[in-house]
């Protein structure tokens, strides 16, 4: 199983843009292009058109608390660090989408970002899943997403997931089944070869994007029994909140 830590990136993220073009006769060219001026006045209304920020007090206010209760579930706080965090990389580097949607992972960094964990307490070698919100800048979190589904295509004759001092190598990249919110919704089921390349392991990843935010779920379990995915009930009830919170 692999060692998961926590992080939260302290900042805030413009959401969505709104494009203004300027009118008028005769520009600086003499041929009926937009003046200095009036691109200055365009620029400025699309500034203030824009959608106020989500902070991060806000996607944290939508996300799991510290002992919160999902059905047979428990959601906690990561002690340490960012879970699959910038150590975690892929070759070819198109599939690190599928590793980790952390800083680096793809051209759109995220703003701010919250992680929580999901397991049964007493369970230690039962199913955990990691539940991350992260905000994007502008339209940066449907650039995530065009990023995952170009992972999928590309990796799913299998890739490499390489650490800083381990690799797992990933045989199979499928397409899941995608719970049916937000505004898209991708679902991958990955056959990964444990460390003594013995036996087959099974993870789930599910990613939802809801405007500039997307809540990303990874299911996995300390053995080779396949789970099937990410519990329903724990994509539902963080969806919930997170829409409640809006």
């Amino acid at each position: 199983m692999r060692e998961a830590v926590v992080w939260v990136v302290a900042g805030a993220v413009v959401i969505g843009l709104a494009g203004c073009s300027g009118g008028g006769e005769g520009g600086a060219d003499g041929k009926g292009g937009p003046s200095a001026s009036a691109s200055g006045s365009a620029a400025a209304s699309a500034s203030a058109a824009a959608p106020a920020p989500v902070s991060l007090a806000r996607l944290t206010a939508a996300s799991f608390t510290d002992g919160e209760k999902v059905g047979m579930y428990t959601a906690s706080e990561y002690a340490l660090g960012v879970p699959l965090g910038e150590n975690y990389t892929a070759s070819p580097a198109v599939c690190r989408p599928l590793v980790s949607l952390t800083e680096g992972a793809t051209a759109f960094d995220p703003v701010a970002e919250v992680h929580r964990r999901v397991d049964i307490p007493d369970e230690i070698l039962g199913l955990t899943v990691s539940v991350q919100l992260r905000s994007y800048a502008a339209q940066g979190a449907r650039g995530v997403m065009k990023a995952l589904g170009a992972a999928g295509r590309a990796c799913a004759g299998g890739f490499t997931e390489e650490r800083a001092v381990a690799r797992a190598k990933y045989l199979k990249v499928e397409p899941a089944k995608a719970p049916g919110v937000g505004d898209e919704a991708r679902a991958y089921r990955f056959t990964i070869l444990d460390v003594k390349g013995e036996e087959k392991l099974y993870e789930y990843l599910t990613v939802v994007r809801s405007g500039s935010v997307t809540l990303a779920f990874r299911a996995e379990i300390a053995g080779i029994q396949d789970v099937g995915g990410v519990p329903a009930e724990i994509v539902r009830a963080q969806w919930e909140k997170f829409r409640s919170a809006r």
